[in-house]
């Protein structure tokens, strides 16, 4: 599948490129993207569980299953566009820190915004 502003590489494991993205939430982050109007780079997409744990992701990080991505934030008039971008995308989980916002669709955990 194709995207408008992403590659599937840009989501793959930083430790074994291992990347099992689902194409939907790329789908989502691409309308989020239009509507947001500034670049996103992706921090960290898919990870395998030994790159998890390195970072000290949780055990049930929705990064494990595909479906979850950090995006750079390099100012605050991006996180205000990215913010609004996921929002009006559908996100409904979305974690926002100092230099990243953290989105995913993980249906097994309750919709929430959450700081770091």
């Amino acid at each position: 599948m194709k995207f408008k502003y992403f590659k599937r590489s840009e989501f793959d494991c930083k430790c074994c490129e291992k990347n099992l993205i689902l194409d939907d939430f790329i789908e989502m982050l691409d309308i989020a993207r239009e509507i947001s109007g500034v670049p996103y780079v992706i921090n960290s997409g898919y990870r395998c569980k030994e790159h998890n744990k390195a970072v000290g992701g949780v055990e049930n990080s929705s990064h494990l299953k595909g479906i979850a991505a950090d995006i750079a934030v390099k100012n605050e008039f991006c996180r205000m566009r990215i913010l609004e971008g996921v929002i009006k995308a559908g996100f409904k989980r979305i974690g926002i820190g100092k230099s990243f916002i953290h989105v995913d669709i993980d249906k097994s955990k309750g919709n929430s915004v959450w700081l770091y």
